[in-house]
């Protein structure tokens, strides 16, 4: 069945004071999901720039986007060879007057669009359009949307233009509202959490699978769905997203905690390199600890609002070159995170993306020296309005500050 689909909720928008720190139990239990208004402010912003760029439609499937524009996404409805759509088209108001404040599109109307087995889905859809298999207008498509459904697009309108969605139209996900801040701070605060109840059951003779079950655990009583970690011990955590070999955690490792969960769709991402109580660490690799905080902290003090999306990632690694390490930060320096725990853009060398206000990173350097020792520090900032970054788990204490203090 292919459908034109916009789901609504309604809600109080309640969030906890600065400084309330609820225990790990149902943490995030006072965060709303989005609300109905900011679902219809995104499906106006989509229209206006649709019809700026003198567009028919955006389509996508369900996933981030159309989670982002309608509340649903695969999570809810698993892809299949039967298509379900999500169709955006820009409505003009024939209300408007001459010089008076361009308002140019009507409140969201949904219309749901069904299809019969022996129809095509397709053609279907250019009819609920108004479009046949004659018209000649543009239509944008989410950039991951799967080939056979432009395929058949095209095949029902051979005069159509569908292209993949240009920057005007994926840039719209990337500056966060407060309501999508006050979601991932929550997320990112219960999985510190998870992290540091976890790390206070740790003791020499576990296996790496068995504390992560207990960090699932964690992160699922702190109210994180789909939620899981990456756990590596010892000279595992040199390969910096290797699987692990299900290795005993020995008293002098470290335990390395790649860690997230989903809050109403929207992504943590925290990664903690920890040692238990009594490790007698080699000094190496504390060394190697505390250049990667320096690293972190170098990165952070380099972001602000107008800078080049490189820039933290060079900050990072002048750090860790003036302590002859550099070679062994092999990966971009962050992501940006929201709907997807990697989105656009991206905090890596040879950027020229801009930071701006209402963005959100991860910040995530680290030292992997293989058979001997990993260590990853991460945490994730947003810009805030007045340009400057702060970090999503500021209220439970932000980044760590030793090994043993996650």
């Amino acid at each position: 069945m292919l459908r034109l689909a916009l789901s609504s909720i309604a809600s109080l928008f309640l969030v906890p004071p600065l400084g309330y720190i609820p225990g790990l139990h149902s943490h995030c239990s006072l965060i709303p999901p989005i609300a109905k208004p900011e679902f219809d402010a995104r499906q106006a912003a989509l229209a206006t720039a649709l019809y700026n760029l003198n567009a028919s439609a955006y389509i996508t499937e369900p996933s981030a986007n159309s989670q982002y524009y309608a509340n649903f996404s695969s999570i809810n409805w698993k892809l299949s060879e039967r298509p379900l759509l999500l169709i955006i088209r820009p409505r003009l108001d024939a209300r408007l007057n001459p010089g008076l404040p361009v308002v140019p599109f009507k409140d969201s109307q949904t219309r749901y669009i069904q299809w019969a087995e022996e129809a095509n889905p397709y053609a279907s859809a250019l009819a609920g359009l108004g479009m046949s298999s004659d018209s000649e207008e543009t239509l944008y498509v989410d950039n991951k949307i799967r080939k056979f459904i432009v395929d058949g697009l095209q095949q029902a309108g051979p005069k159509l233009r569908i292209a993949s969605a240009p920057l005007e139209i994926t840039s719209l996900r990337e500056r966060k509202s407060p309501a999508e801040l006050e979601i991932l701070k929550c997320a990112n605060e219960a999985t510190v959490l998870a992290i540091r109840d976890v790390h206070l059951q740790l003791s020499a003779g576990l296996r790496e699978s068995e504390v992560s079950i207990m960090l699932s655990s964690a992160l699922g009583k702190a109210g994180l769905s789909n939620a899981g970690c990456l756990t590596l011990f010892g000279a595992n955590a040199a390969l910096p997203h290797g699987s692990g070999t299900d290795r005993v955690l020995g008293r002098d490792d470290f335990a390395l905690f790649d860690c997230g969960g989903s809050l109403h769709g929207y992504v943590s991402d925290v990664t903690r390199t920890v040692a238990l109580p009594d490790a007698r660490l080699p000094n190496g690799h504390l060394h190697i600890w505390y250049a990667v905080k320096g690293a972190q902290a170098a990165a952070l003090g380099a972001a602000k609002a107008g800078v080049l999306t490189r820039k933290p990632d060079e900050a990072a690694r002048a750090f860790l070159q003036a302590l002859g390490l550099k070679d062994y930060f092999t990966h971009r320096l962050g992501h940006g995170i929201g709907l997807e725990g990697h989105e656009q853009p991206y905090l890596r060398g040879g950027s020229n993306d801009v930071m701006l206000t209402g963005h959100t990173f991860s910040n995530e350097p680290g030292v992997y020296i293989e058979n001997k020792v990993g260590v990853r520090i991460e945490d994730c900032f947003y810009v805030d309005d007045a340009g400057n970054p702060r970090y999503l788990t500021e209220r439970v204490g932000g980044p760590s500050e030793t090994p043993w203090a996650p």
